[in-house]
């Protein structure tokens, strides 16, 4: 099982990361999901079946533990169910309720965290990737991500205007030569704004802003909820609310605050109203 977690893990590591990031790159976020749910896919194959139980076999030969006839019957450690495996071999138990069940549900996680509609939205906003002279551009997806995923945040005349501003935008930008060695959406929006151009292609700009508001959102919102395992934990379960907000805030933003120094602290509780002297 821990050879499983590590040949999984070995895959889904750099998804994770990342997804984590604050300043991920979209383009090589759905890239990376194509590409991990790939090779996941291609572990619960008989190859590569084979190729993990190869694997195992040289561990446990390298350090001389004992081998499991593949044929033979499963006996469960413990004390299970009686008759639960009966007639049970190592080969189905080993392969199809582990290594398969497994892989199968983080595939399944994966389908479900980017289902048909958040695979189209990534789609979508990588078509605003600068790379190689804006070769991702695609005025159809941009123009549906702005009237299916942001419609509320457009009028209807910017909406009707936004397929002719896209056209013009691309054209320009293409021929700047201050454009062409551009890596990501975050150096766009830079660039856009140091040439002034956010200002003559504002409706576009607009969309670019809403499309670097949502990565970073998404990972606060992961960090946070992975935060509150270590802030509420069993001897915490009670706490309030408010107080945990607090200790979220000072968490999740513990770089910042290990910048603010004591005295700063001390200083503004003398300042306000209190009972306990410091």
């Amino acid at each position: 099982m821990a050879h499983l977690m590590q040949e999984i893990f070995g895959y889904t590591d750099e998804l994770s990361r990342a997804l984590q990031k604050q300043d991920q790159d979209i383009v090589h976020a759905i890239e990376l999901v194509d590409i991990t749910k790939y090779h996941l896919e291609g572990l619960r194959t008989d190859p590569g079946w084979d190729d993990f139980l190869k694997k195992v076999t040289s561990f446990c030969t390298k350090h001389k533990i004992k081998i499991a006839d593949m044929e033979g019957p499963y006996f469960p450690a413990g004390r299970p169910r009686r008759g639960f495996f009966n007639g049970a071999k190592n080969y189905h138990r080993f392969k199809v309720d582990m290594y398969v069940s497994v892989i199968d549900r983080k595939i399944s996680e994966l389908n479900g965290r980017f289902d048909e509609v958040n695979t189209d939205l990534l789609s979508c906003m990588a078509a605003f990737c600068p790379l190689r002279l804006f070769a991702a551009y695609d005025q159809e997806k941009l123009v549906r991500l702005a009237t299916k995923f942001y419609a509320n945040d457009f009028t209807s005349d910017e909406l009707a205007r936004l397929p002719w501003q896209l056209n013009m935008y691309v054209t320009h930008v293409r021929r700047d030569e201050r454009f062409q060695n551009l890596k990501n959406l975050c150096e766009l929006s830079v660039m856009l704004v140091e040439t002034n151009k956010h200002e003559q292609y504002y409706i576009v700009y607009k969309l670019l802003k809403l499309v670097l508001i949502l990565p970073v959102a998404t990972a606060s919102v992961e960090r946070v909820f992975s935060s509150m395992n270590h802030v509420k934990n069993k001897l915490r379960s009670k706490m309030g609310d408010d107080y945990l907000n607090n200790c979220l805030v000072t968490f999740v933003e513990r770089e910042f605050f290990n910048q603010v120094k004591d005295e700063d602290v001390i200083n503004l509780f003398q300042k306000g109203d209190r009972k306990v002297i410091l």
